[in-house]
């Protein structure tokens, strides 16, 4: 089983410690979404992991060893840092061919990958004539070139438009099931809930979770019903009575926190409340994220206090 193995992780640049004891483990078969705010840590974790930064203590593996200890790594590992490291001088197909005759791989293998990433029609165009979205595409076909077991890639979906969101989401949860151990770091809550089935979450370098990300969604978030009416006094009455907190919005409905639909609904039913809409109103990657990381957050803009003055 090649899993990544990260085990009381620490890198400090001087004064400033970007990881901090770090220990968590990435499994085979899922995807695992690595979140956290902007300076979490993210980017450095995966550079210590591909053995591109040398940890101040602790220790980042692969299957038990050193991403340094291994020999001609795309075979084992495939990894996104920086869409923007490929030669702008190069075509696509000849830095693939590059990478491949360097770790021994064939080169029938720089096709597959060009024809899987939608890169096939522009293989021989130079890469400084791409744009961010192909430059990305270059990147996941470099990291797969290999066809290798762990793969990790740091915001895939950037610069791809909708149509290659689809797809990466798509390739993800395919290598997932191949049984493959994939890492995501992203910012993109919406898309990282559409493909991800665990979650490690970093704050200033620390852990602040790691779990399914269900788990990690119903645990931070409250259930919550929207429902609508023709007779908002008789709702209001109802709720109030029950010791329910219901806010009303400008289009006509009315949210009710900390309750499920089938609650909400046999006491409106009981108390003969015209009903026009009641639905659960799901929980979200997003709220649950920003709920956990509100403190940890190095960058955040601060409202204004100032009015602005009249000319």
């Amino acid at each position: 089983m090649t899993s990544i193995d990260v085990q009381n992780l620490t890198k400090e640049y001087g004064t400033r410690r970007a990881v901090d004891h770090l220990t968590f483990r990435v499994l085979p078969g899922r995807v695992t979404g690595f979140l956290g705010p902007n300076g979490a840590g993210k980017s450095t974790t995966m550079r210590l992991v591909l053995g591109l930064d040398r940890p101040t203590s602790g220790s980042a593996t692969i299957g038990g060893r050193a991403y340094a200890t291994l020999r001609e790594p795309l075979h084992h590992v495939g990894a996104l840092l920086d869409a923007q490291a490929a030669h702008g001088s190069r075509t696509g197909r000849d830095h693939l061919r590059t990478l491949a005759a360097s770790n021994r791989i064939p080169g029938s293998r720089v096709d597959d990958v060009l024809e899987e990433t939608g890169l096939a029609s522009v293989a021989r165009r130079r890469v400084r004539t791409y744009s961010l979205g192909m430059r990305q595409r270059l990147g996941i076909a470099a990291a797969l070139l290999g066809d290798p077991e762990v793969v990790l890639l740091d915001e895939p979906s950037n610069g791809l438009d909708p149509e290659g969101i689809i797809w990466i989401r798509e390739l993800l949860r395919r290598l997932a099931g191949e049984g493959r151990t994939v890492l995501v770091s992203s910012h993109l809550m919406n898309e990282t809930a559409s493909f991800a089935d665990h979650l490690v979450v970093l704050g200033r370098g620390r852990l602040l979770a790691d779990t399914p990300m269900r788990e990690f969604i119903h645990a931070r978030v409250r259930p919550r019903v929207r429902i609508r009416t023709s007779d908002p006094t008789a709702l209001k009455a109802v709720l109030a009575r029950h010791g329910h907190d219901a806010e009303e919005h400008e289009d006509g409905y009315w949210t009710v926190r900390h309750a499920r639909v089938e609650d909400i609904g046999r006491l409106t039913s009981a108390a003969g409340v015209p009903i026009l809409e009641l639905a659960p109103q799901e929980a979200t990657l997003e709220q649950a994220y920003l709920d956990l990381t509100a403190s940890e957050t190095e960058f955040t803009a601060q409202p204004s206090m100032t009015q602005p003055q009249e000319a």
